[in-house]
C-alpha cells in the first residue's frame, strides 16, 4: 500500500505546542484519504520548536496531492497550537511543502495548499478554486473594517487586542503594554519619583537633567549639549525624527511678510532675501495645520496652549540649514511678531522652542501615527481581505504587516483613545490629535508616498545643493532596492500587463484600500485599478516601504531626538509670546512641560524607540511562505542590495558626531509592530 511521510513543524514562540488531538487528511487528484491520527507512542507530540515526522498509510495512490486537511481535537482543555508548516513525501519520492505560519485554536480544522503561488487564473481544477473562494469568504468575515473616528482611515473592527484573530495577535500581550512599558520605562530611566508631580514647574534647564539620562558619545546627549544653536535647530528639519516637512521656498508667502532688512545680517551671499529664494537658498516648514486645533483641555490645573508656526530657514556658505525668521501664528499682525536671530537671546530661544513643539505634534500624530500606522493597517486588513494565502503577493507581503493590526489596536485600546496615556503629557490629547488626523488626511496622497517622488515635489532631491540630506539619500537607496525585488518577484509571476489586468485579486485588494483606506476619494491619487507590471512595482514598493523603511525613519530616532524635553516640549503651559523683549529664562521654564508630563513624555520616547523581541529586520524572512527556487534568488539578491547598503552607511557615519542610521536596513523592521 501507498505510505506518504508526513513532517509536522511548530512554532518555536511561548505557548505553540499542543497537547490536542491532531488529524490529518491528503486530498489528490485521485482520491482522498481517510482521517489519520498523527500520534507516536511514548512520545511527546508536537511540542514547542519541534519538527515530527509521520509515516500515512493509505489504500491506494491519491494522485497528485492538491490540498491537506489538519484537524486538531480537544485532549484535556483548550490549547492553541501554531503550525508552522507541512511536508509530504509521497510514494515517487517527491517533496511537497505546505507553508501555514497560523494559530489553530480551539476544535477547529485548516485546509492548506501546497507553497507553490498561483493566480486566480492558474487554478485550473474546481477544488482548488473553492478552497481560494472559500478562504476569502472566510477571511472578509473576519477581518472587517470599521470607522473609529470620521474622516480617518478605516480600522479593524476590533474593541481590544482580545478580539483580533488570533493570527494577528501579539505572542506575548504584555510586551505591548502601553501602561506597562511606560512605566517600566519610567523605572529604567530613574525617573518614576517625578511623574505624579503635575503643574511643578522645573527650576531652570539644567534642573531638566535630573531626569536626563546621559549616555556618552549619543545623539541625545549631543542634543542635550547643542539643541540652543541654529546649526542644531536646522538640522533636525533634515535628519531629524520629524525630516518630512522642510521643502524649498519658491516664493514667500504673503501670510509671512518678512523682508530683506529683517534677515540681513543672516544672508551671507550679499544677495537680497527674493535673490536668494531664486536662488534656491531658502527653505520653509509651515504648521499650518495645527492652525484652529483644540489644545489638550483634560486638566483643570493646567492650560496647555498650541501654536501654528511659519519657519524660514537658509542654506548658508557651509551648505547648512539654519532659521533666519520664525512667525509663530498663521495671521500676521502687530500681535504676531516676527522672530529673528538678532532679537534678544531669549526671545529668538523660544521661538524656537515652539516651532519645536509644533515639530513634535505633527510627528507624533501626522507623519508617525497617520501616515504610517494608520495608513499600514489600511495595507494590512485589504491583504487579509482579498488576497488568498497562496497568492504571490500575499506571500511577499504579510512578513511587513507582522503586529501591525495588533499594535493599532493596543494603541486605540490604551494610548490614542479617550483618557489615554496620549492625554497625560501632549498638549494635543483630549480631541487635538483627531482633529489633526481629519485635516492631514487631504494631504495623504499616492505621489506623497511614493518616496522619491515627494523628496522632488518639495525641491529637496538635488545632493549637490543640499548635501547632508541623510534622510534622502539613505531612503532612495533603500526604495530602489525594495523597487527591484519586487519588479523580480512581478517578473515571475506575471508574464505580461494583461496577466496584471486580469488579477481578480490584486485589483481587489488595490480597489479595498482606495475605498476603504482612502474614503473613496479621487484626488487621493491612489489607484482604483493597476494596469501594468510597472504600476503593480511601485505600489508594491509603497506598500513595503512605508510599512518598514519610512516607519524606522521617523520612530526609533524618537529617544535620541526628543529626551531631552526643551528640543521637543510635548506640551507648553504658556501662550505663545506677542511680543519682543519681554521674554526671560523663568517665563520659559515656565512654558515648558512640568516635572510629571516630562516624565510621562521621556517614558513614551523610550519605550517608542525600543525594537520588539525577536525583531525581523528588512529582508529576514525565516517564515518560507514562498517555495520557488526564482524567488529564494530574488530574496538572496535583495538581502545582497541590502547589505551594500549598511555597509555604505556605516563608512559613511564613522567619525561623524550625528551619525545617521535609521535608514540603514539592519536597523529597519519589516514591519510596522511598535
Amino acid at each position: 500500500m501507498p505510505s506518504y511521510t508526513v513532517t509536522v513543524a511548530t512554532g518555536s514562540q511561548w505557548f505553540a505546542g499542543t497537547d490536542d488531538y491532531v488529524y490529518l487528511s491528503l486530498e489528490g487528484t485521485a482520491g482522498c484519504s481517510e482521517r489519520h491520527l498523527l500520534d507516536k507512542p511514548f512520545y511527546n507530540d508536537f511540542e514547542r520548536g519541534a519538527v515530527d515526522s509521520y509515516d500515512v498509510t493509505v489504500e491506494e495512490d491519491l494522485g497528485e496531492i492538491q490540498l491537506i486537511k489538519i484537524e486538531k481535537r480537544k485532549y484535556w482543555y483548550q490549547d492553541d497550537w501554531y503550525l508552522k508548516y507541512v511536508t509530504v513525501k509521497t510514494p515517487v519520492g517527491d517533496y511537497l511543502e505546505f507553508p501555514c505560519y497560523r494559530w489553530i485554536t480551539d476544535e477547529k480544522e485548516i485546509v492548506l495548499r501546497d507553497g507553490r503561488a498561483k493566480l486566480p487564473r492558474d487554478d485550473k481544477t474546481q477544488i482548488l478554486k473553492q478552497h481560494r473562494r472559500k478562504e476569502l469568504e472566510t477571511r472578509q468575515k473576519t477581518y472587517r473594517w470599521k470607522e473609529w473616528h470620521p474622516g480617518f482611515p478605516l480600522s479593524i473592527d476590533a474593541h481590544s487586542h482580545s478580539d483580533l484573530p488570533r493570527d494577528i495577535q501579539f505572542d506575548n500581550e504584555k510586551g505591548v503594554d502601553f501602561i506597562l512599558k511606560y512605566s517600566k520605562a519610567m523605572e529604567n530611566l530613574y525617573v518614576n519619583r517625578f511623574m505624579h508631580m503635575f503643574q511643578s514647574s522645573w527650576s531652570d534647564f539644567a534642573d531638566f537633567e535630573r531626569i536626563f539620562v546621559r549616555i556618552s558619545n549619543t545623539i541625545s546627549e549631543y542634543v542635550m549639549q547643542h539643541w540652543k544653536e541654529d546649526f542644531m535647530f536646522g538640522y533636525q528639519f533634515l535628519n531629524g525624527c520629524n525630516p518630512v516637512l522642510i521643502r524649498r521656498c519658491t516664493e514667500i508667502p504673503k501670510k509671512l511678510p518678512v523682508t530683506t532688512d529683517m534677515v540681513e545680517c543672516s544672508l551671507e551671499r550679499n544677495l537680497t532675501l527674493e535673490e536668494e529664494v531664486k536662488q534656491g537658498n531658502i527653505f520653509i516648514v509651515d504648521y499650518e495645520l495645527l492652525d484652529g486645533v483644540d489644545a489638550n483641555k483634560t486638566d483643570p490645573c493646567t492650560i496647555q496652549y498650541l501654536a501654528a508656526p511659519i519657519c524660514l530657514l537658509y542654506k548658508n556658505l557651509e551648505n547648512k540649514i539654519v532659521p533666519i525668521a520664525i512667525q509663530l501664528g498663521q495671521k500676521p499682525g502687530p500681535d504676531n511678531p516676527i522672530f529673528l536671530p538678532s532679537d534678544a537671546t531669549y526671545d529668538w530661544l523660544l521661538a524656537k522652542i515652539w516651532v519645536r513643539s509644533s515639530d513634535f505634534h505633527i510627528h507624533q500624530t501626522v507623519t508617525h501615527l497617520l501616515r504610517t500606522h494608520l495608513v499600514s493597517e489600511v495595507f494590512s486588513i485589504a491583504m487579509f481581505r482579498q488576497l488568498p494565502a497562496v497568492h504571490p503577493l500575499f506571500k511577499l507581503l504579510v512578513p511587513h504587516m507582522r503586529f501591525t493590526i495588533a499594535i493599532n489596536t493596543k494603541a486605540r485600546e490604551q494610548l490614542i483613545c479617550e483618557c489615554g496615556l496620549f492625554d497625560k503629557a501632549n498638549a494635543t490629547g483630549g480631541g487635538g490629535h483627531v482633529q489633526m488626523v481629519q485635516k492631514a488626511m487631504k494631504d495623504l496622497t499616492y505621489s506623497s508616498l511614493c518616496f522619491p517622488e515627494e523628496i522632488k515635489a518639495k525641491g529637496m532631491d538635488s545632493k549637490e545643493d543640499i548635501p547632508y540630506y541623510y534622510y534622502r539619500d539613505d531612503g532612495i537607496k533603500v526604495w530602489e532596492a525594495i523597487k527591484s525585488f519586487a519588479e523580480d518577484v512581478i517578473h515571475i509571476y506575471y508574464e505580461s500587463d494583461e496577466v496584471v489586468c486580469e488579477d481578480v485579486e490584486l485589483q481587489a485588494f488595490v480597489k479595498d484600500i482606495y475605498v476603504y483606506g482612502m474614503r473613496g476619494v479621487k484626488a487621493s491619487g491612489f489607484p482604483e485599478m493597476i494596469r501594468t507590471r510597472e504600476k503593480l512595482a511601485e505600489y508594491l514598493t509603497v506598500v513595503i516601504f512605508t510599512t518598514s523603511a519610512q516607519h524606522a525613519a521617523v520612530n526609533f530616532g524618537q529617544y535620541d531626538w526628543c529626551s531631552w524635553i526643551p528640543n521637543a516640549p510635548s506640551t507648553m503651559r504658556r501662550p505663545p509670546p506677542t511680543e519682543k523683549g519681554t521674554t526671560t529664562i523663568e517665563q520659559i521654564v515656565e512654558s515648558l512641560p512640568d516635572r510629571g508630563r516630562s516624565c510621562w513624555h521621556l517614558g513614551a520616547v523610550w519605550a517608542l524607540s525600543q525594537f520588539q523581541d525577536n525583531e525581523l529586520f528588512l529582508g529576514m524572512y525565516p517564515d518560507e511562505h514562498f517555495v520557488e527556487k526564482p524567488v529564494k534568488e530574488a530574496m538572496a539578491k535583495f538581502r545582497k542590495n541590502l547589505d551594500e547598503i549598511v555597509n555604505a552607511i556605516t563608512e559613511r557615519n564613522k567619525n561623524k558626531k550625528l551619525p545617521y542610521y535609521y535608514l540603514s536596513p539592519d536597523r529597519i523592521p519589516n514591519s510596522v509592530a511598535v
